[in-house]
């Protein structure tokens, strides 16, 4: 008997993820590989109001994962409340009026085009997977129903991690991270844009660069800007 395609995407998922990558980061990848898409994202949303950005391929689908959470709008908040799909091919065109915030801060990301697909069973809301393209263009039916195998995969891997959490832990390692971390990296991420005078999307660029330069990561530099311990300013200012 042949395997469904969700199975298939598993079972692939399941070997590449034996190189050392979350079995998230890892289905993420083959969604980008198997899609026309420039990246890849998968965002944890569970009934208890916890959110949070599991993986991201690239620096611009985890942008485009962090904004929503900033600012508390856009296709994957959506896609969870209303549990179905999000499909915007047209960011430019379409997204600015219905996420005011949302739209014009992911354009400047170099976004064109968010698909947001939930990830539920039944009325239990688990998460969202997010694919982005830099330029404009809908996904063709092929398209349309792979992504709707990866996520349908997705919703088994996060299952599958959330059965395998040891007594006494709220999620599975693979998953805590992001539930930790984001509140103080999107909070950073509004001081930083308000210090150096620039939009969202650029603020969390900056963060992360700043983090890449000192060798640090990113949430200790988030702790340091909302500790009042560093500051950014503006291009034409040269303090130290």
């Amino acid at each position: 008997m042949s395997l469904s395609r969700v199975d298939q995407i598993l079972s692939t998922v399941m070997d590449g993820h034996r190189g050392g990558a979350t079995l998230p980061e890892t289905l993420c990848e083959l969604c980008a590989q198997a899609l026309t898409v420039s990246g890849v994202g998968l965002a944890l949303i569970t009934a208890d109001g916890h959110q949070g950005v599991v993986t991201a391929t690239d620096g611009a689908a985890q942008t485009m994962e962090d904004l929503q959470f900033t600012l508390g709008e856009g296709p994957c908040l959506d896609a969870s409340s209303d549990g179905s799909p999000v499909l915007q091919p047209d960011v430019a065109r379409t997204a600015p009026s219905r996420w005011p915030g949302y739209g014009p801060a992911v354009l400047e990301a170099g976004i064109a085009a968010v698909f947001a697909f939930p990830l539920q069973v039944g009325a239990i809301r688990l998460g969202v997977l997010d694919l982005y393209r830099d330029t404009p263009g809908n996904l063709d039916d092929r398209e349309l129903s792979e992504a709707l195998a990866f996520a349908d995969a997705a919703t088994a891997i996060l299952l599958h991690l959330q059965e395998q959490t040891d007594a006494g832990d709220d999620v599975h390692p693979q998953l805590a991270d992001p539930l930790g971390t984001h509140t103080e990296i999107h909070q950073a991420t509004g001081i930083i844009a308000v210090q150096a005078a620039v939009g969202l999307a650029e603020a969390l660029l900056l963060l992360r660069g700043h983090a890449y330069a000192a060798e640090s990561t990113s949430l200790d530099i988030a702790r340091d800007v909302v500790g009042r311990r560093l500051h950014f300013y503006p291009e034409d200012d040269h303090h130290e």
